[in-house]
């Protein structure tokens, strides 16, 4: 049977929050197709909908208080229907996420060892031992020193960049079909930007995982998506490849966002201090 080219499927997404004066729209009919191995980047400013967006993906919003309605399709099976324990099965093995802060993704009272033992045990039939060993395995494919080690440190005796690292790794100790990677590289420094996108990549040309990406950082983009989404107030304002929206933005919002990007003039007087 032949596999559907978009591993995920986003028709008609809305989504409302039970406010004092009734609902208030935060999401309006976004449409996304994310196709097999490939990285959807999903940019715009501070508050136009983008992690919302990812966590109505999730079903991790509170159904008491936020309304959602709309299609959600992943590998051709419809999420939105499922109960809240069914979707606990396939959320961290089919479709994961990469938290913009690290730290909350992590309980601090257990270590880094069980908290990963106890993901891969959840959706896997392994022994402990063999959860450990691939966890070990898994960090180690990530570049991170003396695994057995980190198995043993608690969160909050490991930096930004490494926790983002630890995250990645679960992520492919299960090759999820989707991981959602919500400002990875948020508040790292380069060295450690450089090796989180390097890992995202590898992810993809590996496994054939597909990515959705949101980030403010238009480089990141530039470097890594095939497509991207432009999102303002909730809304999806132009989609096209990424080559296409870097060169020819035909949405107004998109020519700002893009014209926003940080420059360095770049005078003789520079050059000589640059160079000296």
């Amino acid at each position: 049977m032949r596999e559907p080219s978009n591993v995920l499927q986003v028709s008609g997404l809305q989504v409302k929050v039970k406010t004092a004066q009734g609902m208030l729209p935060l999401v309006h009919g976004i449409d996304l197709e994310l196709k097999r191995g490939h990285v959807l980047g999903l940019i715009g400013e501070s508050g136009c909908g983008k992690s919302i967006t990812c966590q109505s993906i999730l079903q991790l919003l509170d159904r008491k208080t936020i309304h959602v309605e709309g299609s959600i399709r992943l590998n051709g099976r419809e999420l939105s229907e499922l109960k809240a324990e069914d979707m606990r099965k396939i959320r961290g093995k089919e479709i994961a996420m990469i938290m913009q802060n690290p730290m909350n993704a992590f309980s601090p009272v257990f270590t880094i060892g069980d908290q990963f033992v106890e993901t891969i045990r959840t959706h896997t039939a392994l022994t402990k031992k063999q959860a450990y060993d691939c966890a070990v395995t898994s960090l180690h494919d990530v570049n991170l020193s003396d695994p057995s080690a980190l198995m043993r440190r608690y969160p909050f005796q490991l930096s930004g960049g490494m926790l983002q690292r630890v995250m990645i790794a679960m992520s492919m100790c299960l090759r999820p079909s989707v991981l959602i990677a919500d400002e990875p590289t948020t508040a790292l420094d380069v060295a450690n930007q450089f090796q989180v996108l390097r890992q995202l990549d590898r992810i993809r040309s590996e496994y054939g995982t597909s990515i959705l990406l949101i980030t403010h950082d238009l480089g990141v983009i530039s470097e890594m998506a095939d497509e991207v989404a432009v999102m303002q107030q909730g809304r999806i304002v132009e989609k096209a490849d990424v080559y296409q929206l870097f060169d020819h933005p035909q949405h107004t919002y998109t020519k700002q966002l893009l014209d926003a990007r940080l420059t360095l003039p770049i005078n003789q007087q520079t050059k000589e201090l640059v160079l000296s």
